[in-house]
């Protein structure tokens, strides 16, 4: 099981890309892939093929009318690990023996 991060947006659509982040944030939400949103990107977890085909989904998506699109990707693979999304940040506040902003 691995966990994706990626922030995907166009290059010369100006300073504001919402509306393209959330045609991907839909694409996300559609794939039935447990995932997370951050103000920096968002987060998916999954086999390999799983979320890469849903950063695929996206770019292909974002392709289709904005000439450059940059892309960056994270990805921590560990064996056997399921629901680390939300068992991650719950093992650094049980240290802390406190809540964190999510």
């Amino acid at each position: 099981m691995m966990l994706l991060e990626f922030s995907m947006s166009p290059l010369g659509k100006g300073t504001s890309v919402g509306e393209y982040v959330s045609r991907s944030l839909e694409i996300i939400d559609q794939s039935g892939v447990d995932y997370r949103l951050n103000p920096m990107g968002t987060v998916l977890e999954g086999e390999w093929d799983e979320v890469f085909g849903v950063v695929k989904q996206c770019y292909e998506r974002m392709r289709e009318d904005c000439e450059r699109v940059s892309c960056v990707i994270k990805v921590d693979y560990r064996r056997g690990a399921k629901g680390r999304l939300s068992g991650k940040v719950a093992s650094v506040e049980k240290r802390l023996n406190r809540k964190l902003q999510t």
